[in-house]
Parts: C-alpha cells; sequence; structure tokens
C-alpha cells in the first residue's frame, strides 16, 4: 500500500506556540506509519516556515520546559507555489534550488490560536486547493473568536454565559464597570481575551468592598488580558462544573459524533483555583481527567446532544472541543469551542475518545482518512 503524504504543521506565531509542539510531538508518535509518511513543518514565533529542524517526536513536558521551533543548521526554509497545489510545497537548499515534497495528499494543521487554527491557514490551504484536516474558514474565525461564537450559538438557540466585550485599547475601567452593570453580570467576573486560548490572559476578578477597588482590580484584569488581544470579554462566571465534549465529523457530510463528556478535576484545594495555564499543562499533579464525567446519563446525553447542535451551528468539520457549562439544574450553556484541540497525551479531547471506543491512533486515522481524496 502506497503511503499518503501528509503534511504536519506545528508551531506557529500564537502564545500556544509550545503547545502546538506538544500536541505535534503527540501526533506524530501515534500516527499509523504504515499508512502515512508524515512530513513536519514547524512554523517559528516570527513566522517562518521550515523543515528538517528538530524533531518534534521527542518533545514533551516532563523537564518543565516548553519546547519552541527554532531554526537549525539543518533547517531548510519551506516554499509554497500556490498555484501548483498539492504538488507546491518545496525546500529551499543552501544554494538557493528548490527541492519538492512530493506530492502532499494533506495537510494536519496540530496548530493552536491565532495564526493556525483562526481561519489564517484554512484560507491559505483552500486557495492551493489542499486538503486539511479540521474546520473551515468560517468555523475557525468564529470559533477563535469567543464573542462571535456567542452571536453564533446565541442565533442558534443555544445558550452562552452572559458577558460584555470591551476595546482593551480605549475603554476606561470605570466606563467597564458601569457596562458590567448594565449588563446585569453577577461576580465572580472573568475577564479573558476574545482570541486567545490555554486560559493566556484571563483573570478572574471577585466582587469587592468598594466601587474604587472594584474599578482597580477590573481594569487590572482587562489590562492583563489586553496583552493577548484588544479584545476582551467580560463574562459573568458560571456557578456549574466544566464539562468537555469530543465532536468528530471525519469526512465531508459525516454526521457530527460526540464523546462521552469528560471533566478536568482540580485536585489542588484551594477555592480560588481555576483552570490556568499552568493547571492544563505544567503541574502534573493540578489535576486529572474523568471521562465520563460524574454526571447523571441523561444529562451526560444532555451534553453531546448540545455539543453536537453547536458544532453544526458554527458549520464545524473534522473536529472541535466543545466546553460546557453544567449547572446544579441540569442546565447546559457553551463555554467556548476549540477547533484544533489540544492533542498533547494529557489532553481531553483523546482521552474522551478512548474512553468512547476510538483509540488515540485511530483517531487520527480516521481525521486524515476523511479529507483525503
Amino acid at each position: 500500500m502506497t503511503k499518503k503524504r501528509i503534511v504536519v504543521l506545528y508551531g506557529g506565531r500564537a502564545d500556544e506556540h509550545s503547545i502546538s509542539c506538544i500536541s505535534t510531538a503527540g501526533v506524530l508518535n501515534a500516527l499509523d506509519a504504515d499508512r502515512f509518511e508524515a512530513v513536519p513543518v514547524g512554523i517559528t514565533k516570527d513566522g517562518k516556515w521550515i523543515v528538517g529542524g528538530e524533531d518534534p517526536r521527542g518533545w514533551n513536558l516532563d523537564g518543565g520546559v516548553l519546547p519552541t521551533v527554532e531554526r537549525t543548521a539543518a533547517a531548510r526554509d519551506v516554499v509554497l507555489d500556490v498555484a501548483l497545489g498539492q504538488d507546491g510545497f518545496f525546500a529551499r537548499n543552501a544554494d538557493g534550488t528548490l527541492e519538492p515534497f512530493g506530492h502532499v495528499d494533506a495537510v494536519f494543521p496540530v496548530l493552536h490560536g491565532p495564526y493556525g487554527e483562526d481561519g489564517t491557514v484554512q484560507g491559505l490551504l483552500e486557495m492551493m486547493d489542499v486538503p486539511y484536516v479540521g474546520c473551515g474558514v468560517f468555523a475557525s474565525a468564529a470559533c477563535m473568536d469567543k464573542h462571535y461564537t456567542k452571536v453564533v450559538l446565541n442565533a442558534a438557540g443555544i445558550p452562552t454565559a452572559p458577558g460584555v466585550m470591551v476595546d482593551a485599547r480605549s475603554v476606561r475601567p470605570e466606563e467597564a464597570l458601569e457596562r458590567v452593570a448594565e449588563a446585569g453580570l453577577t461576580y465572580p467576573l472573568f475577564v479573558k481575551p476574545s482570541r486567545a486560548g490555554s486560559s493566556f490572559g484571563v483573570t478572574k476578578v471577585e466582587e469587592a468592598d468598594s466601587p474604587e477597588a472594584q474599578t482597580s482590580q477590573l481594569g487590572a484584569a482587562i489590562a492583563e488580558a489586553g496583552r493577548h488581544d484588544w479584545k476582551v470579554l467580560i463574562e459573568q462566571g458560571i456557578d456549574g462544573r466544566e464539562i468537555e465534549c469530543a465532536v468528530l465529523a471525519a469526512a465531508p457530510g459525516d454526521e457530527p459524533e460526540a464523546s462521552w463528556p469528560g471533566e478536568i478535576v482540580l485536585d489542588h484545594q484551594d477555592d480560588d483555583q481555576f483552570y490556568d495555564f499552568d493547571s492544563k499543562y505544567m503541574d502534573s499533579t493540578a489535576s486529572h481527567v474523568e471521562v465520563p464525567a460524574d454526571l447523571p446519563v441523561s444529562v451526560l446525553e444532555d451534553v453531546r446532544d448540545v455539543a453536537r447542535r453547536a458544532f453544526a451551528a458554527v458549520d464545524g468539520a473534522g473536529l472541535s472541543r466543545v466546553d460546557t457549562f453544567v449547572t446544579a439544574d441540569g442546565t447546559v450553556m457553551v463555554n467556548e469551542i476549540n477547533t484544533m484541540p489540544g492533542f498533547t497525551p494529557i489532553s481531553m479531547y483523546p482521552k474522551a475518545w478512548d474512553a468512547t471506543g476510538v483509540s488515540y491512533t485511530a483517531l487520527i486515522t480516521r481525521l486524515i482518512e476523511g479529507v483525503l481524496r
């Protein structure tokens, strides 16, 4: 059987650069080598595409160090010829000549965050007429922007956490506080970049003793979120459990399938703790994954139904992880949709499918084979 050549993109310009690297290590190590020939293409933090750099298969977080794509002596620039489509991938040699990759059957963009998960790379591949794994341009862009995710889902009758959007470049803290009051948001609040992931720039804001203290806290939180994106969401904290559901629709036209929903259980006994970047990736003692989540089957089925509906509402394709809140009365509302969820060994997406009967390798195989021509 002739192997299919798959370009695996990783790294990128987003804050999630290192998480993409770890996700890619997991994907490459689990890839069925009898079916596929992987061509890893790294994207440096300043946006340069390279091939032949450090092999990402050896990357992990065991040492607490975040890996990055760096240009090595053996690395070569990647050159794309849009007109040649699937035959338009080249590596530039030291003498300036171009060496073709050969026919590329598909691209797996294991990229998280802006410049990868937001429709930009998807648009490039669409223009080249190259098959790729994952959501298309619209779904990628809409789900990267948490504000517009709410707009689309609310229009489809799917509830989301109440919130307001502010411009960190110009909003005054006093004005933001007024917006919060006008929207009737209750504390605690979560202030987050609208177009970032992996909990970068997220701050929990509790109710303060005075308007001055409240204004100061909110202003500091907006400034922190604004370091990652000028578009900032201020959301009401939801008194509920955070339940995540993996959705799969590998081939065009497939009905979306939903995994058993899972829950990230925080292991530190700290009332103020929330699932931040360190809890997700840097501290293995901070949390663990439970799939299925410890909820009645009827509630788990409600989560699966909402996840499938949300995926369809944003015109999802390939894969997504739908993150929900489940309140004490069983209400399910969507927090966000990740169109290229983490694929690290501890990530919810592959763990949820494994618990539902689809192994890591089988999951990757289905995703790739679903887009092959």
